[in-house]
């Protein structure tokens, strides 16, 4: 790791750690989504929304943070990067619990458990990653791991579109389903972009 002759503001390292836990709460709360009757997504898509607001109250700490420090722990336009990515995973899972709830949907469709599954690893793997970005160590099967999740995300993503459009549903329906499994996969793809933010990091410093 390349020696610094200055001192680095360190309080983002927590406020990353804080925005990563929160996503894991918004995994978890999709995970509830699924196994939840009509009457009870209400609720969920509330905590939900909590947890978003959250997310967004992190975000901004990060940016103001960064706006009123001199010495930053690395480059701010990473430091911008890392917090704008780990904030649309949130909206995306926030938006995919509000559609559930505003389409009335009964039944997602097979695949769906599948996707969020892969949400749910993902979840885990970047709040586990945030705290290693002090030390910069053991952070490369982190974002070897996100990128083949991402790409399992995308094959359940191809899987869930061709069953949509077999015929089984009617056209109203498939609009409304399609779009939430578009934000789902939109919500991998940001994981993603977390993790290839966090390997430029750390492609940077060493």
């Amino acid at each position: 790791m390349r020696f610094r002759l200055t001192p680095r503001e360190t309080s983002f390292y927590d406020m990353f750690a804080a925005s990563a836990d929160n996503i894991v709460t918004g995994s978890k709360l999709l995970m509830e989504l699924l196994g939840a009757d009509t009457p009870a997504r209400g609720e969920i898509a509330e905590r939900m929304r909590a947890a978003e607001h959250a997310g967004d109250d992190a975000t901004h700490a990060i940016f103001h943070q960064l706006n009123s420090s001199f010495i930053t722990p690395f480059d701010r336009e990473d430091i911008y990067s890392l917090a704008s990515s780990l904030d649309d995973i949130m909206d995306f899972m926030e938006e995919a619990v509000d559609l559930v709830v505003l389409y009335n949907v009964e039944e997602l469709p097979k695949g769906v458990d599948q996707q969020i599954e892969v949400l749910a690893r993902a979840a885990e793997l970047t709040a586990e990653a945030m705290p290693n970005l002090r030390t910069m160590d053991n952070l490369t099967e982190y974002w070897i791991e996100i990128n083949r999740l991402e790409n399992q995300a995308d094959q359940i993503h191809r899987k869930l579109l061709a069953h949509l459009f077999s015929g089984k549903y009617d056209a109203i329906e498939v609009l409304k389903l399609k779009q939430i499994v578009d934000v789902l996969e939109e919500a991998a793809d940001a994981f993603e972009h977390v993790a290839n933010t966090v390997e430029t990091i750390a492609v940077k410093e060493s």
